[in-house]
């Protein structure tokens, strides 16, 4: 059941991964495919706002060019503790967003430029998500992307993953996790309580006790997408 769960996921992450080639290699030589970076910052914020991070799940070109490729030659490290502090996210956040509205503010007017600047960040974070994947595990800039932060920030009590009493400590939720997230450790809550989960469904699929579940209405909707792909 949880192969049959985990090909259906991937089919839908072939729909969009390719949205990252689309513009790392094609933005050279058409900048303006930079400004798919945009939409894609609307897409992640907006989906936020009802479905916590859900867009990182599969709408996300780069999460999907991830789990598909770098998860096969990830060595699938614990993601260093470093990645998951609110410094280190608030600092990236910063960095990118200054970079990204200074090259805005100088190139004003020059959409090509403009373009390209999207282009070359996209590009030098990729690769540097690729390097720390093959380090440590594929989703691992996942931690530090500055719309996965702003996210993690809106997703308070946007569908909520349930834990049950049922739950026996098991860790497999723990392991199936593409987030390397912990629900387990939120039984006593009834209640997962990291912003950080994607939504993905994979630990509600793989719990042996079936002690995880989403309640939201709105995942329903997520749920049949997974079922009809």
């Amino acid at each position: 059941m949880l192969s049959e769960f985990k090909k259906k996921r991937s089919r839908l992450q072939t729909y969009t991964w390719l949205g990252l080639p689309l513009v790392v290699i094609g933005g050279w030589f058409y900048p303006k495919l930079g400004y798919i970076l945009l939409g894609c910052m609307v897409g992640a914020i907006a989906v936020a706002v009802y479905k916590g991070r859900a867009w990182c799940d599969w709408m996300c070109p780069r999460g999907s060019f991830y789990d598909l490729f770098i998860q096969k030659i990830s060595r699938n490290r614990k993601v260093p503790e470093f990645f998951r502090k609110k410094a280190t996210r608030i600092a990236m956040l910063t960095i990118l967003l200054s970079v990204l509205g200074s090259q805005i503010y100088i190139h004003w007017g020059d959409w090509n430029a403009v373009g390209l600047a999207m282009v070359t960040i996209l590009t030098v974070t990729t690769i540097v998500g690729i390097m720390l994947g093959v380090i440590y595990q594929q989703r691992i800039w996942c931690h530090v992307c500055p719309m996965g932060t702003i996210g993690n920030w809106i997703s308070e009590g946007k569908m909520p993953l349930s834990i049950e009493n049922t739950c026996v400590n098991c860790k497999i939720c723990s392991k199936v996790c593409p987030m390397q997230l912990n629900p387990y450790e939120f039984k006593a809550n009834g209640v997962m309580g990291d912003n950080d989960c994607i939504k993905c469904a994979t630990c509600t699929v793989a719990c042996p006790k079936k002690a995880l579940h989403f309640d939201d209405a709105k995942n329903v909707e997520l749920t049949d997408i997974k079922k009809a792909a």
